[in-house]
């Protein structure tokens, strides 16, 4: 009699805790998005390089030589309040599923501002959320939950400073014309804080099985869940107020940069000159948006009868005290964000 045959084990892909290996399909389509996100790059700084020859750089070079030093270290101060009001923000959502450390939700705000300083993608979010579910043993879902609530609310603050401006202040008419779009937008805004303030969902399984899929229905219900336990009206009215807070002092940052060159914008074609260079922090296309930057808010300048160039040495030093800085201090919170490579953090940029 022939001896019984041995079971047959099942592939490795499939057995409980391994990690599937990327499709062809995926890997294709990672490599062709980072050949599309290279070449958009290379096509933006091709532009800049050509705009940056009508651009008179010895009147630039003037005005950065003659700003007063007083002014900028004020300015250089208002800039790292307004990005500790949104390391306060975050907290106030981070608190609420087992992360209260208030310092550690201001070094990760730090460190993820200074990683997207030198990345071309927004890779400073992906390391604040690996970078806390780490330190406090809370779910990456749950992290990123927070984090994405709080950019919502940031957003929203910054949408709601734009129709103010829009309504309020004397902009130019091609500025002007954006206001109804800009009220919409605001609108839908409203409406999908009122349906995350009216959302119940129950919190999902663990995600502990072996399947792919079920990982991910798991961590997405958690999502779902975390963002719909925090959408309370108190936490919503205290991040909008911090959100109003930060972009007012980043107003205050723009407009003494100006006064310490002696570029006489008015507070209007301040509040025209932030709105116009954050639409271009939607998608980082060069590290820092160096050279974007500096681009949108001369076109807000000008747009106002003042001069390129000079206006041009404003938005250098205007970035250079966001950038520069807050780098520094990010990479001295938090040294691991840059020079550790851990295979999560990896994954996660």
């Amino acid at each position: 009699m022939a001896p019984p045959r041995a079971p047959s084990m099942p592939p490795a892909s499939h057995t409980a805790g391994a990690v599937p290996s990327p499709t062809a399909p995926g890997r294709a389509r990672t490599v062709l998005g980072r050949f599309l996100r290279v070449a958009v790059s290379l096509a933006t700084i091709v532009l800049l390089v050509v705009a940056a020859r009508h651009v008179q750089w010895g009147v630039t070079w003037r005005e950065i030589r003659t700003a007063s030093p007083q002014l900028l270290v004020a300015a250089l101060v208002v800039n790292l309040v307004s990005l500790a009001l949104k390391g306060v923000r975050w907290w106030l959502f981070l608190r609420r599923v087992g992360a209260p450390s208030f310092g550690l939700a201001l070094k990760a705000t730090f460190a993820g501002a200074g990683l997207n300083n030198v990345l071309v993608a927004n890779g400073g979010e992906a390391a604040q959320v690996v970078f806390v579910a780490r330190a406090t043993h809370v779910s990456h879902s749950k992290v990123l939950a927070t984090l994405t609530l709080d950019r919502l609310t940031g957003f929203v603050g910054y949408v709601l400073v734009v129709v103010l401006g829009l309504w309020v202040l004397p902009l130019p008419g091609e500025v002007a014309r954006w206001r109804p779009e800009a009220t919409a937008t605001l609108a839908a805004l409203a409406a999908l804080m009122i349906v995350l303030y009216r959302m119940d969902i129950g919190e999902g399984l663990a995600a502990t099985g072996g399947r792919r899929f079920e990982k991910l229905r798991g961590h997405g219900r958690t999502f779902m869940h975390t963002i719909s336990h925090l959408s309370t009206g108190a936490s919503i009215v205290q991040a909008l107020l911090l959100s109003v807070g930060s972009w007012v002092l980043q107003i205050a940052t723009f407009h003494l940069t100006a006064a310490a060159v002696h570029f006489p914008i008015t507070l209007t074609g301040s509040v025209a000159a932030v709105i116009a260079v954050n639409l271009g922090f939607v998608v980082h296309l060069t590290p820092g948006n160096v050279g974007l930057f500096q681009a949108l808010y001369a076109a807000a300048a000008v747009a106002f009868g003042f001069n390129q160039s000079a206006a041009i040495a404003v938005a250098i030093l205007i970035q250079a005290q966001q950038i520069l800085p807050v780098t520094v201090i990010g990479i001295a919170l938090a040294p691991e964000f840059i020079f550790k490579r851990h295979r999560p953090l990896d994954a996660a940029l």
